[in-house]
């Protein structure tokens, strides 16, 4: 080899310095990028201060004070949160909160991902199906409560009927206290059930399917592949299912207020139904802000613990 061919050779496999835009630091953008960033963050940022941020604030100032929304405050500082510590009450109303999570939960999970793998199957009008399993999520509570009303009352409601028909003696529902949370649980369930449906389904699109040829390959049969493949990978989709579940979980008040209105005999008083007594029917608004706080103490600490807890379980590819 010549000396010009070693040359040319060499410069050939030197190594070139990528050419790179100059980086402009935060400093160096000017006046104008922080107009343009608050541009666009003011459509969201205004709402959020004004029906977020602001309403917080005066609930935690609402909370210190003795107040029945008509005389002026009197400032009691922690005496509400006190009051409600010792009321027994306060233990009832999240003991059935509690209640109403423990048994929401699973069945929501349980039922969307058995119709999100049903759905994913190359099945005829299945976008058909998909819209129909997702349409509770969109209608009102009150349309879906007067419903349920109507399909669990005791004398002539369509379960207790069709239970009638295999000789089973129907509950009564709706106005026994041992039957008032399972029948809001229901309802609830069936409502929520399109939105789990839609969250797994579209994580269950995201799974890699050389992952399951790579499983079939090994020997892994249907279970297992569904165990040790579609579980994992469905982690995520499953992580923000039960946070958001969870959270809403504890903000249950709709369908109680329509359906049981908390009864009978405070069977299905939660901590929100709770707080609204406690403002418009008792005049206590500094305790109802004061319970507010409670509340939202109590879903903060769950859900902290759901993220710091989410890194032994949830997988991302």
């Amino acid at each position: 080899m010549s000396v010009s061919t070693l040359q040319t050779s060499l410069v050939d496999r030197a190594p070139v310095a990528p050419v790179t835009a100059p980086v402009r630091g935060p400093r160096k953008r000017g006046w104008r990028y922080g107009l343009t960033v608050a541009a666009f963050l003011l459509p969201s940022a205004v709402p959020l201060m004004l029906f977020v941020l602001v309403p917080m604030v005066a609930a935690a100032w609402i909370s210190l004070n003795d107040w029945n929304l008509i005389t002026p405050m009197q400032f009691v500082g922690v005496d509400n949160f006190v009051q409600l510590l010792n009321d027994p009450r306060t233990a009832s109303v999240f003991g059935n909160t509690l209640y109403y999570i423990v048994g929401y939960l699973p069945l929501v999970y349980v039922g969307g991902l058995l119709l999100a793998l049903g759905l994913n199957r190359a099945l005829k009008g299945r976008a058909f199906w998909r819209g129909i399993y997702f349409l509770p999520v969109v209608t009102s509570w009150i349309a879906v409560a007067i419903v349920w009303r109507w399909l669990l009352n005791p004398s002539n409601g369509v379960v207790n009927t069709v239970l009638g028909w295999v000789g089973i003696d129907g509950p009564g529902w709706w106005t026994e206290p041992a039957w008032s949370m399972p029948s809001i649980i229901l309802a609830s369930a069936w409502k929520d059930l399109g939105f789990v449906m839609v969250i797994l389904l579209a994580g269950l699109q995201a799974i890699n399917p050389d992952l399951y040829d790579a499983a079939k390959v090994d020997g892994a049969n249907a279970w297992q592949r569904f165990r040790n493949v579609t579980l994992p990978m469905l982690s995520p989709s499953t992580f923000f299912v039960v946070v958001i579940s969870l959270i809403n979980g504890f903000q249950v008040f709709d369908q109680v207020y329509a359906m049981t209105g908390g009864g009978p005999a405070g069977s299905s008083q939660v901590v929100v139904q709770q707080i609204y007594d406690l403002t418009f029917r008792y005049g206590a608004a500094g305790e109802a802000a004061a319970l507010s706080w409670m509340l939202f103490a109590v879903i903060l600490g769950v859900t902290v613990v759901q993220i710091i807890g989410q890194k032994r379980w949830v997988h991302y590819a």
